[in-house]
This record gives C-alpha cells, sequence and structure tokens, in this order.
C-alpha cells in the first residue's frame, strides 16, 4: 500500500511527524509532499498559473512551496504523473482542533478534499493544542489507520472523505459526533485608524462553544471523534419550489 502524507502546519510539524511515524507501521511505501510553510485556513484552495517550487529533502520526502492543497495537485501531477499514485491519503495531524467551521476553512481538511478528486481515499487527523504526547500515540494512530484502510470499501466513496479529532490522551473511544457550531471569525480589533483608513487584525481562537452530542463536547470528554464529509454539496430541492419559480 502506498501512503502519501502532507499537513497545512507545514513539512516541519511535529504533528506531521507523527502521523508519518504512525503510517510507517502501516506500510514501507510512505511519501510525503508538505508546505514549506504554516497555512492556517488555507482551506481547499490552489496556485494557478505560478510557478510552486517542490525541493527533495529526503528518500520519498518532498518540501512544497504552495498551499495545502497545492501539494496534492503537484503529487499527482508531478511526482506520480507517470502512475503509482498512492492508495491512501493522510493529511495532519493538525496543531488544533477542526471542528464546525473549520472544516470549510481548514487547510488539512482541504488536502483530504484535493485527494478525493483524484479518487483517492483519504483521512485528515486534527488534535487538541497541547496534547499528552505519550510513547504509545504513534502505535494506538497505527492501528486507527489500518482499521479506515481496511473498512475504505464502507466510507470511501466518491466525493467524500473523513475528519478525526483526537483528544489530549490516546489512546481512546471513537464515536461518530454531530458537527457544531463554533465561530472562527468572532471580532475585530483596530490596530490602526488614520483618515478614511482603518486596519483591522481578526485574532485567532474560538469560543469552543460545545452543545449535547457535537465534536467538541465529545473532545473535552477524551472522546476521538469520526465524521465523513463529502465535496458533493447537493440537496435535492422539493419539486413544488421548482415549479414555483418557473411560474414566477
Amino acid at each position: 500500500m502506498r501512503i502519501l502524507l502532507a499537513n497545512d502546519d507545514g513539512i516541519a510539524a511535529p504533528g506531521l511527524a507523527l502521523l508519518a511515524e504512525a503510517a510507517s507501521l502501516v506500510s514501507d511505501d510512505m511519501w510525503i509532499v508538505a508546505p514549506e510553510k504554516k497555512h492556517t485556513a488555507a482551506g481547499a484552495s490552489l496556485t494557478m498559473a505560478q510557478p510552486i517550487s517542490m525541493t527533495k529533502l529526503g528518500e520519498r520526502r518532498y518540501s512544497c512551496s504552495g498551499r495545502p492543497a497545492d501539494c496534492m495537485v503537484a503529487a499527482f501531477t508531478w511526482l506520480f504523473a507517470e502512475g503509482g499514485k498512492p492508495d491512501l491519503v493522510l493529511a495532519g495531524v493538525n496543531d488544533g482542533r477542526n471542528v464546525a467551521e473549520d472544516l470549510a476553512y481548514s487547510g488539512t481538511l482541504g488536502v483530504a478534499r484535493e485527494a478525493t478528486f483524484w479518487g483517492v481515499p483519504a483521512v485528515g487527523f486534527s488534535r487538541v493544542k497541547n496534547p499528552a504526547d505519550l510513547a504509545g500515540d504513534k502505535d494506538w494512530l497505527a492501528r486507527l489507520i489500518r482499521s479506515l484502510w481496511e473498512t475504505r470499501g464502507e466510507w470511501a466513496l466518491e466525493g467524500n472523505w473523513l475528519s478525526v479529532n483526537l483528544p489530549k490522551t490516546l489512546p481512546a473511544e471513537i464515536r461518530q459526533t454531530r458537527i457544531g457550531r463554533d465561530k472562527i471569525a468572532r471580532r475585530a480589533e483596530v490596530v490602526e485608524s488614520e483618515g478614511d483608513r482603518t486596519v483591522i487584525v481578526v485574532p485567532r481562537g474560538r469560543a469552543h462553544v460545545m452543545t449535547p452530542g457535537d465534536e467538541n463536547s465529545a473532545i473535552e470528554a477524551g472522546v476521538a471523534t469520526v465524521n465523513r464529509l463529502n465535496w458533493f454539496g447537493e440537496t435535492r430541492l422539493e419539486d413544488r419550489f421548482v415549479t414555483a419559480i418557473q411560474q414566477a
């Protein structure tokens, strides 16, 4: 099995190192293509018609000057252009949970989303900040990766990918949860104001609002959460609504 790793925190991120250690216990054919630097809230954005630099850092290990999703495009259009594309893409482990609105903004999940466009099963891993970092974490994560691979027929449908959030301490119970509502951009700070020009900063951080049964409440209880996402984004309109539009 060929596994491709990427992230949005950069090639030197500790979370990527943990994921690589775990993935190496599952397969000896592991590749890494990750951004040169951290890209917060990059989502699934791509660099189009502009140069992207790929630097080989070691055996099957590359850094990319582009955004997180660019790493997937570079891998599939250049690195694996002659064939042998990955069987599985793993993104993360992100430095911080990805819940609620993060599902749209996250570069980690942008990697997984882009992989599905190339027909490859993908999982985005995220974890609370300041985790316990126990010696057995990589072994537990490897078992989870292997389990997800073995059950891919149940979740890796066309255009679908998984978002997994890990709590502070592993091992942990795994539970599917309801996607919550935790606002990201909640306020603006004025840092400069002169005449008609005002400079604002939207600070990082979230309130971690919790409601029963959502991701945040489960993570705070020490549970690992899993949600299946998809990029179709289509909900069929009721026929009576379509008829009303036609008659308007």
